[in-house]
C-alpha cells in the first residue's frame, strides 16, 4: 500500500498514523512502492536515429567506446535525475550530474564535463531518448569527430554495463542511505562514485579498478 492507504488502513484498524508517520516508517524499513518507472528513453519526433555500431565489437582500451544513460533518482519529496558518462572498457564515471529536469541543455553539460577532461571516445553511445536524439546533441559529438552509436529501440541490453552501474548504485547507496535533500544526494553521490571509482574492481579488467584500468596503472 502506498502511504496514503495505509494511513487510512491504520485508522480503521484502531491504530491511527497520519501519512508523515508512515513515510518515516517505511523509509526506515526499507520499503518502497512498486510502481511503473517513467520512460526516460522515448525519441523525439523527426530526430535521427543512429545505428548501433558495438555488436561484435571487440572493446579493449579505454576510450574506445563511452556511454551514457539517464536514471530517474526518486527522493522523499520529489525526484531528481542522474546522468552519467562511463567508459566501457574500464567501467569508470568519467563524467555525472543530477537535475531535476533532463532536457538537452543538462546532457550538454554533462558532455561537456566529459570532454573537459582532454579524452574523447571513438565512439559514443546513447540510447534513442529526445534528448540524445536531438541535433543539438548529436551535433556536439560530430563536432568533435566522435562516431554516434544508439541502441536498438527498447533493448537496454545494448547498455548494459551502465544499466548494471545504475542497479549497484540503487541498491548500494541510494535504498540504503535514502537522502532527503539535494545537496545530500549530490553529496553521497560524490563519495559513492569517487569510491565505485577507486576502490571497487572488476574481473573484467584483471580485477583492477576503474581508475586503475583507465589511466594504466598496475594493481596494488
Amino acid at each position: 500500500m502506498g502511504t496514503r492507504r495505509m494511513s487510512a488502513h491504520l485508522a480503521n484498524t484502531g491504530m491511527p498514523a497520519n501519512r508523515k508517520a508512515v513515510r518515516r516508517l517505511y523509509r526506515e524499513m526499507g520499503i518502497m512502492p512498486i510502481y511503473p518507472k517513467p520512460r526516460l528513453s522515448r525519441p523525439g519526433k523527426g530526430h535521427k536515429i543512429y545505428p548501433y555500431l558495438l555488436k561484435g565489437l571487440d572493446i579493449s582500451a579505454p576510450d574506445q567506446v563511452w556511454s551514457t544513460d539517464i536514471t530517474y533518482l526518486p527522493m522523499p519529496s520529489g525526484h531528481m535525475y542522474l546522468m552519467a558518462v562511463m567508459d566501457i572498457y574500464s567501467r569508470r564515471i568519467v563524467a555525472w550530474d543530477i537535475s531535476n529536469t533532463m532536457d538537452v541543455c543538462f546532457c550538454k553539460r554533462v558532455l561537456r564535463q566529459a570532454l573537459d577532461t582532454g579524452r574523447k571516445p571513438g565512439i559514443f553511445n546513447t540510447d534513442q531518448g529526445s534528448q540524445y536524439t536531438s541535433e543539438e546533441f548529436t551535433q556536439a559529438l560530430l563536432d568533435e569527430g566522435i562516431r554516434i552509436s544508439m541502441d536498438g529501440k527498447g533493448r537496454f541490453i545494448d547498455n548494459i554495463f551502465i544499466e548494471r552501474f545504475w542497479r549497484t548504485l540503487k541498491y548500494d547507496y541510494l535504498y540504503i542511505y535514502r537522502p532527503e535533500a539535494v545537496k545530500e544526494l549530490r553529496q553521497g553521490l560524490s563519495r559513492w562514485i569517487e569510491r565505485y571509482n577507486t576502490v571497487r574492481t572488476h574481473s573484467s579488467v584483471g580485477n583492477l579498478t576503474p581508475d586503475a584500468a583507465y589511466f594504466g596503472r598496475a594493481a596494488a
